[in-house]
């Protein structure tokens, strides 16, 4: 799922999205281009230098309507990887089903086009499944794991969000920042109504990979909104399963780590980097073998 367009009005229709390749006019990419990945040539972006962390978006947004905000931030001391999904952005759509296992894997080939042996994986919503997706078939790719309100089973959205999902049109995004980025990079706009239909598939479908998911390995930090669409119980589950769920003062640090961040939606959590970045740069860059403060 995107940013919950449940309503026509929703706070993308304010947003300006970028025509070119430049997050900001302050900050160009050190390197960009098309990958030849899976049938698809993915466009992608490389920022900063430094250990690897690849932001993957909602859906229906590019690199700079998600990650405006976040990439001149994170690439200061980091080598920021940013990707557009299948029929997101400049990567053109293909007759290929669209799944979060085969954007999963299309994430794992772009790494391999970049020589990059392993990285820290940082996905939002759309991009939070497709980072779990990574994580379950990709593990040796993968460092840690970050997923901002994403979920890992379609129950894991609140009731009346899941129930939605069917009811979303073509017609909810007239005259919107995702339309006019759409119809801006060369897509048929007769087109836009079956888009929208393709890249909502993934969420109309049932889908549960709690067990896969809760075997991951590597140490994963998972923020929501209090305000979200996706479950406190959905993310506690998780943490549980991950160590959490006991007073650290007594039994040590979990090396997962759990925020539901307070006065943030779904799509506040774009908007609300200063509550997360940090968070994120501690969990990725802290020793996670610490063990707890004391007096």
């Amino acid at each position: 799922m995107a940013a919950c367009q449940q309503q026509p009005s929703h706070p993308h229709s304010t947003a300006v999205p970028a025509k070119d390749s430049s997050v900001q006019n302050d900050i160009k990419p050190a390197e960009s281009g098309y990958a030849d990945v899976n049938g698809l040539k993915m466009y992608y972006e490389v920022y900063g230098s430094g250990k690897p962390l690849v932001l993957l978006h909602g859906s229906f947004m590019n690199i700079p309507m998600n990650w405006a905000k976040a990439i001149p931030v994170l690439a200061k001391d980091r080598k920021v990887i940013v990707a557009e999904m299948q029929g997101h952005g400049r990567t053109k759509d293909t007759d290929r089903k669209m799944s979060y296992e085969s954007m999963a894997d299309d994430v794992s080939a772009l790494l391999k086009h970049l020589k990059a042996d392993s990285a820290d994986v940082l996905g939002y919503s759309m991009g939070g499944g497709i980072a779990f997706q990574f994580a379950v078939r990709h593990p040796e790719q993968l460092r840690r794991l970050v997923i901002l309100s994403g979920t890992y089973a379609h129950n894991g959205w609140w009731p009346d969000v899941e129930a939605s999902f069917a009811g979303m049109n073509a017609e909810m995004f007239k005259g919107s920042p995702i339309e006019k980025q759409y119809d801006s990079l060369g897509n048929d706009p007769a087109r836009f109504p079956d888009y929208i239909k393709k890249v909502l598939s993934i969420d109309v479908q049932p889908y549960d990979w709690t067990k896969e998911v809760k075997n991951i390995k590597a140490p994963i930090f998972m923020a929501i909104g209090d305000a979200d669409g996706v479950r406190y119980e959905h993310a506690l589950e998780l943490f549980r399963a991950k160590g959490g769920g006991k007073m650290g003062d007594m039994h040590g640090l979990p090396q997962s780590r759990l925020a539901i961040l307070p006065g943030t939606t779904h799509i506040g959590m774009m908007v609300n980097t200063d509550l997360w970045i940090p968070m994120v740069k501690n969990f990725l860059d802290g020793d996670l073998n610490a063990p707890p403060p004391m007096f």
